[in-house]
């Protein structure tokens, strides 16, 4: 395709209210389209006739069928990925549609080109499912409900810069969204989705989306990963977790202890030295006494300003409290003894007691039909409270509550951001960085380094609108209880 040229891409019902003697002046060449211009195919069976060969033709001058699904390579090295049809199960597939098995073989014929990075113009008729999460509002179409889960899997891998997709009668122009998981991979392009309605509809819904576009291959690296100001997280994060996994699990096969942060086969739980060499003749280290409060603390359990009564459990190195004012009977506090301002300031010894603790409550909350909700915010605080709240378990899955807490924050312009479940937060923030920080009975965390401001209830927001449930008082009295044994038998 020539650009300076331009073209004209058609996705949805190409033949929709074409009469056949309009299409016939086209077909005979009567009528001419003005530029080259492809379409996809069919999406019903009434139209199926209008498409002779499966693996796409010219149908009339400057009309082109692109086929059923493929690539398709302009000769300025644009690279337009099509798809046609809706999304069927049934065997065999309907002519005008497409199956789990034409989607992996479309990604299994780009993916395996070396140093893929993704295509410039992905074309569908039906939407991707789920599309709108994390996004603006596609107004009255519901994308949990609407469009091809097939689409959404193929959107994810393929990481087109544009997808244009029709069949909801909308104009939905969603806000771009990354392609990486941020900390984990280098940046990549941002992918833009576009939705379009009916030609000539009685709403006067946008049906035409004009642009320009440099091939990927011709662009600067540093330009085409350029972040704009509102981008999203990814739409379909779990399609994309799922495949990191998968890609992570097969790097570890081939190659053990691949991580981005560090490998635990060298110098575990250890410091390096300085000069890169191991000192076997060092003295060991005595631990290091936490710093010492400027003025009266409430936390620091020496403190006479404590509310002791609010104590459940004692360690050596941290106890566990009652949130004073709770968000829930069973909103408990995991604090050190002494006096540390934050997870990243703890000594070694103080973090393993800290998760015996997160273990503890992990085996109460379960046996009580909950999960719990932890958070750390390291921003106007002089001592470390690591908030621990639970959620029931069959009304919120860990996708559910960390769904909630990036939606919430991109409403508020915070970005919040899913870090490795095998690192910990030394890792992405420095001693007296302010930070907030969520952490799930699963391992997996999400992190936001506040530079400016920040909402001071957000954590507190965000968990009491995933907890559906509120126990009860004498729920919370076995609570105290439990714990209170378990913290015996930890220490």
């Amino acid at each position: 395709g020539n650009l300076r040229k331009g073209m004209l891409l058609c996705v949805g019902n190409f033949f929709g209210s074409t009469s056949d003697a309009e299409w016939e002046e086209y077909r005979t060449g009567v009528k001419k389209a003005p530029i080259p211009t492809y379409v996809l195919g069919a999406n019903d069976q009434d139209t199926v006739s209008y498409f002779p060969d499966v693996s796409g033709c010219e149908l009339a001058e400057n009309i082109t069928y692109l086929g059923r699904r493929g690539i398709f390579s302009g000769t300025s090295g644009l690279q337009i990925a099509y798809l046609s049809g809706t999304e069927s199960q049934d065997e065999p597939t309907p002519a005008y549609s497409f199956s789990s098995k034409d989607v992996t073989e479309l990604k299994t014929s780009l993916l395996s080109t070396p140093k893929f990075k993704g295509v410039d113009i992905l074309l569908t008729s039906p939407w991707p499912r789920d599309v709108g999460n994390f996004g603006n509002s596609p107004g009255e179409i519901d994308t949990k409900k609407c469009g091809s889960a097939l689409v959404s899997n193929l959107a994810a891998s393929l990481k087109p810069r544009y997808h244009f997709a029709a069949l909801e009668k909308a104009y939905y122009e969603r806000l771009p969204y990354r392609n990486h998981i941020v900390l984990q991979e280098t940046p990549q392009h941002v992918s833009r989705f576009i939705a379009l309605a009916d030609v000539g509809n009685t709403s006067k819904k946008k049906y035409l989306y004009a642009f320009s576009i440099v091939p990927m291959s011709l662009m600067d690296p540093a330009e085409l990963v350029k972040q704009p100001q509102d981008v999203t997280e990814n739409p379909y994060r779990k399609l994309r977790k799922e495949a990191h996994k998968a890609k992570t699990l097969v790097c570890a096969e081939e190659e053990p202890a691949c991580q981005f942060f560090f490998d635990l086969n060298k110098n575990q739980g250890k410091k390096r030295p300085s000069d890169g060499k191991e000192r076997g003749n060092s003295q060991p280290k005595q631990a290091k006494k936490p710093p010492q409060p400027t003025g009266p603390c409430w936390f620091c359990l020496a403190s006479p300003e404590v509310e002791k009564h609010l104590v459940v459990s004692i360690g050596t190195h941290c106890y566990l409290a009652l949130a004073k004012g709770g968000l829930l009977p069973d909103h408990v506090l995991i604090l050190p003894i002494g006096h540390y301002q934050s997870v990243v300031d703890l000594s070694s010894e103080v973090v393993e007691e800290v998760t015996k603790y997160k273990s503890a409550l992990k085996e109460f909350f379960r046996s009580k039909g909950k999960r719990y909700v932890l958070f750390e915010r390291n921003y106007r605080s002089q001592h470390l409270q690591l908030q621990v709240i639970p959620v029931p378990l069959d009304l919120c899955t860990s996708e559910d509550i960390k769904e909630s807490f990036i939606v919430q924050a991109q409403e508020q312009q915070i970005e919040l951001l899913e870090i490795p479940e095998h690192s910990d937060i030394k890792q992405v923030a420095q001693p007296g960085t302010p930070y907030f920080y969520v952490e799930l009975d699963t391992g997996e965390k999400l992190f936001h380094r506040i530079r400016k401001s920040f909402p001071l209830q957000f954590g507190s927001i965000n968990a009491i609108s995933c907890s559906l449930d509120i126990s009860t008082h004498h729920d919370w009295i076995c609570c105290c209880l439990s714990v209170s044994i378990w913290s015996l038998t930890c220490f």
